[in-house]
This record gives C-alpha cells, structure tokens and sequence, in this order.
C-alpha cells in the first residue's frame, strides 16, 4: 500500500481526532492494516445550503372606484307674475304667493366600501430535524486493556426549527352602496290677481324671471381596478449532504 504523507497542520488534526475518538468497537477496525503503522478516519461535518423562496404575503384584489355623476346647467323661464287687464277707474288687486320649484333633480351617488383583510399566521420550517452521534463515558466494568472498547455511543436528534409568518388574505373584497340625493327645490314668490281691474281694460303682460337649475346628464357608475399580490422572500436551510466517518487513510505515526 503506497504511503499518504499529509501537511503538517492536516496531520495534527488528525492525530487529534484520533486520540479523542476510537471507533474499533462502532465502525470497526481498518481492514489490511499492516503492523507499525498509524491510521485514521476524518469526521465530516453535516453540510446545508441556505435557500431563498417566494412567499405570498397578501394575495391580489381588486378594487372599485366610483366615477361621480355628470350634471349640466340649464335655464329656464318661470312666470312670476300673470298678465292682467288695468282699469283706468278701479286697478286690480294682487296676492302674494310662493310656491315650490324644483332646481335639481334627484339621484344617486355610489359609494365606495374599501375591501377588508385577514391577518393569519402559519408556521414554516426553516431548518429540517437531523441526528448524530454523541461520544458518552465509558463503562467502569470494562475488562478490556483499553477503555474506548467499552466506549458508550448515543444518537440525538436536534428538532426542527420553524419560523413564524404573517400574512394578510382577502376577508371581503371591494364594493359599493348606492346613496340618494334628494332633489333640490327653491321657494319662488309671485302675484296673484284677486280681482281685475274694471271700467277701462288695459292689457298688462305677465312677467318672467330666468331661474338655472342642473339636470342630471349621466348617473354616477364605478369601474374595476386591479390590486396585484404582494411577495416577500425568506431563507430556509437544505440538507445537501449527511456527515459521517471518511475511510481510513494512512498517516505517518508521531514516532516518526
């Protein structure tokens, strides 16, 4: 077998291993070993790789937006006062009176109700289980010559680790309600003949006033926009490969 001369510094390690462990008793012994010589096996450690995820934090909506209604401004003319006949011996008489007109038509608006959100949280496992194994005290009844013959070997296990995230959902998406407007009146006073005049007629016309008042063009309506999702990222570790015991290598024994 063709000798394995390691650095200096591999080979304290090494040698280090090999004078806190014996594995005769767990993995055996090195097959073919040659008399005066040294063996030793390394321990190599559990290796992970750290992974970065898409995670949904708030999933997509949409919501309403209202368009408000349209109005235009129109006159119109409104007799205030009616045309009547003059006597030249008695005139006539007039009352006052007030009436109601309507200067704005009744509607509605639409009302925008924003959508509501859940806030939920879930657990996500960041880090999987994993075992090894664990050098405990030899027994005191040992009738070997050597006490790492008798050496006690324990697997543990290390749980899991899981990380806590939040996140919201949709409860309800958006909506809208639909609100009156009442229409819109004005009080407008005029005369009123009581009595027209009599003896000599003398025509006298009626008279007009221009009131403005808004005439719903296109009721209020809403349209759709969409929300999109929202992500964030988080690390998890991977198992890439399971640590264990290297085969055995030859070294050059410290008497040499």
């Amino acid at each position: 077998m063709k000798k394995v001369y390691l650095p200096s510094l591999v080979l304290g390690i090494l040698l280090s291993l090999t004078t806190q462990y014996s594995f005769a008793q767990v993995d055996g012994l090195p097959p073919d070993a040659v008399a005066g010589k040294c063996y030793a096996r390394c321990l190599l450690p559990t290796q992970y790789e750290t992974v970065t995820e898409q995670v949904l934090l708030k999933e997509a909506s949409t919501r309403l937006e209202v368009v408000p209604a349209e109005y235009r401004d129109v006159t119109e003319q409104l007799m205030v006062k009616e045309g009547y006949k003059v006597l030249q011996i008695q005139p006539a008489t007039f009352s006052t009176m007030t009436e109601e007109i309507m200067v704005k038509e009744a509607s509605s608006r639409l009302e925008y109700v924003p959508p509501t959100f859940e806030t939920v949280t879930e657990q996500v496992m960041v880090q999987p289980a994993a075992t090894r194994w664990q050098k405990g005290r030899a027994s005191r009844d040992c009738l070997s010559h050597n006490p790492e013959d008798c050496r006690v070997w324990c697997l543990t296990e290390t749980p899991a680790k899981y990380k806590t995230l939040t996140r919201s959902i949709l409860k309800s998406p958006a909506t809208t309600r639909e609100v009156p407007i009442p229409a819109e009146y004005k009080t407008v006073s005029r005369a009123v003949i009581q009595q027209p005049a009599q003896v000599l007629e003398r025509e006298v016309p009626a008279e007009y006033r221009t009131v403005s008042k808004k005439e719903l063009v296109s009721p209020a309506t809403t349209r759709e926009v969409s929300v999109p999702a929202e992500y964030g990222t988080m690390e998890t570790k991977r198992l890439v490969l399971i640590g264990g015991w290297s085969d055995w290598v030859e070294i050059v024994c410290g008497t040499k």
